[in-house]
């Protein structure tokens, strides 16, 4: 399939069907006065010797409902270990799946899929009966054989396509995450394991992040980039594997924070060339990787503070002047699209900020602009660019459901609230999909695929809010019923009641190529009090909980939490953190 044809069937994903066993269940009931009624059509997309994948999809033949519930229970061993688009819990047998934030309305005649991977032996029947709300969807069909060449082992990653025949040699796959596994890091997946509860997640694919020259060989304590992949190809198997790797050490770095800073300054251009970027690129160019979908996300945060954060702003610092004027941040990442990007096997996503830095009408343009320039130096083009990324290593929430941008209280627009402070977008689902277009236009692909960071966007627990604020005001309308607690969106440090957000998961939505964990979760932002390192990270008040801020945050307190390390280190508060804010919850 062509990159261009990808955009109009991902808006039509959930009317997909692969082949493989399906069991297709109608049915009515009679309940009081309404008129419920359902179709469930439960499909095993694929299967292996010990476990198997599964689509549902879900229609309402009945009225309306607002939410949605549906039910089975397995004849069988069958053990679900891993969904998306639903929270799905099992008890015994049993098998409760419930609408997740964005697809829980369900009109009459409406539908809505649902997947997930499970575990069995023996025998793996499809459920004979099921129920919606309550209702029983009666005269289920006897499934069909299930596919004659299964997979020997089981997707990490839930594919919410179909399986597609691989692409010929030496060319690309649309979406490097469709159909794939994604690598997980055993670095970070022991330290979550050793956590309380941690091992909920700790088989979920992060991020590999090079955010020195020195993490290229690594260590005898730190794995180095040959190391991750000679693990990832035990971990690929005889299927697709996408590796995550974050290419983060430009000249000057983050000049508008001091607690990610690097190692190289300002005019260290040519190192930056020589000794990080070459070796990377040399590295993923051996043959003997060839077979594995490498993506790449480039330097996070540096074009976006060209814009925001320069001279006749009211965010300005020296340092992003400096970075402005010398060009490095445009030299360096041309150079390391074009190294990178040369590599057959490389898909390049570039950062493009958030919804709360850039969404603004004086922002959202001149940086797509700015991304055109950047991917055009150092004789590098657009077609080295696969996609973009937002929300790396951010807040900022996927989809906030009880307010749009459209909405008004009492004659006053949702974008006068003092939380979205004239901003254009409310979340970073939207903002994405905007982007994208505006990229487009540029002179992108016209099957740019976008990456969404969820690893620590979910707010969930006790206080996340089930309906709009009250309409006193346009404030209390939108303070009353955001998902996003930050005090201000501005406020990006170890931020107090995050919570995990989506799992990582394949085409969830038009655009979208995935939703991935680059930061891992448990990874520290910034050190809460001055650290002494040896990796040119400095302190940066926004991580300190007492601070009462500056203009980039509304001048608001930080919202950090106490105690932490230095960026990229092992932080347990956090961690247990995120844990028990996750939405969807574990």
């Amino acid at each position: 399939m062509s990159r261009t044809s990808r955009t109009a069937l991902l808006a039509a994903l959930g009317l997909i069907t692969a082949t493989g066993a399906t069991a297709t269940v109608f049915g009515t009931a009679t309940a009081g006065a309404a008129t419920p009624g359902c179709k469930v059509d439960y499909q095993i997309t694929n299967q292996w010797s010990t476990g198997f994948g599964a689509n549902v999809t879900v229609t309402n033949t009945g009225d309306p409902v607002a939410a949605w519930t549906v039910e089975w229970s397995y004849a069988g061993n069958q053990q679900v270990t891993q969904g998306w688009n639903a929270t799905i819990t099992q008890s015994g047998a049993a098998v409760t799946a419930k609408n997740v934030s964005y697809n829980g309305a369900l009109a009459t005649g409406g539908s809505t899929s649902f997947g997930f991977n499970g575990s069995y032996s023996g025998t793996n029947a499809v459920p004979a009966t099921f129920k919606l709300n309550g209702v029983t969807c009666n005269g289920a069909t006897e499934p069909t054989t299930p596919p004659t060449t299964p997979p020997t082992t089981p997707p990490t990653t839930p594919p919410t396509t179909p399986p597609t025949t691989p692409p010929p040699a030496g060319t690309k796959a649309d979406n490097p995450y469709a159909g794939a596994k994604v690598y997980v890091n055993p670095e970070w997946s022991a330290k979550a394991a050793a956590e309380p509860g941690g091992t909920k997640i700790s088989n979920q694919p992060t991020g590999v992040w090079l955010d020195r020259i020195a993490a290229i060989n690594g260590s005898a304590t730190s794995m180095g980039l040959r190391a991750h992949l000679d693990e990832a190809l035990k971990q690929k198997g005889s299927g697709e594997l996408v590796v995550q790797l974050v290419v983060y050490n430009l000249p000057g770095r983050d000049c508008a924070a001091l607690a990610s800073n690097g190692e190289l300054g300002p005019t260290e251009i040519n190192r930056y060339k020589t000794e990080y970027i070459d070796p990377i690129a040399a590295i993923l160019a051996d043959s003997k990787y060839a077979g594995l979908r490498i993506v790449t996300t480039v330097e996070i945060d540096s074009l976006p503070n060209l814009v925001t954060n320069v001279s006749g702003r009211p965010t300005a610092t020296a340092n992003c002047d400096v970075m402005k004027a010398n060009g490095n941040y445009i030299t360096g990442v041309g150079y390391a699209l074009k190294k990178l990007g040369a590599v057959g096997n490389v898909y390049n996503y570039v950062d493009a900020g958030h919804h709360g830095w850039l969404g603004w009408d004086d922002n959202f343009g001149a940086s797509a602009e700015l991304f055109k320039q950047a991917a055009t130096a150092e004789g590098s083009t657009v077609s080295n660019v696969h996609g973009f990324i937002v929300n790396t290593a951010n807040y900022s929430a996927l989809k906030e459901d009880h307010f749009t941008i459209n909405d008004s209280v009492n004659g006053v627009s949702v974008r006068q609230s003092k939380w979205v402070d004239w901003n254009r977008y409310t979340d970073e689902l939207s903002y994405a999909q905007a982007m994208r277009t505006k990229l487009v236009s540029l002179g992108f692909d016209s099957g740019l695929g976008m990456l969404i960071d969820t690893s620590r966007n979910g707010w969930g627990g006790t206080a996340r809010p089930t309906a709009a604020g009250a309409t006193t005001n346009v404030d209390t309308y939108v303070n009353g019923g955001k998902y996003d607690r930050r005090i201000h969106l501005g406020n990006w440090c170890n931020q107090s009641g995050a919570g995990l957000g989506e799992r990582p998961q394949s085409a969830p939505a038009a655009g979208i190529d995935a939703y991935v964990w680059v930061k891992p979760p448990g990874e520290s932002d910034g050190a809460s009090k001055e650290i002494p390192n040896n990796e040119g990270k400095g302190f940066d008040r926004m991580c300190d909980p007492t601070y009462t801020g500056n203009a980039r945050n509304g001048n608001s307190m930080s919202g950090s939490l106490p105690d932490a390390p230095i960026s990229g280190q092992w932080f347990s508060a956090q961690f247990q953190e995120l844990m028990k804010n996750a939405y969807p919850a574990l």
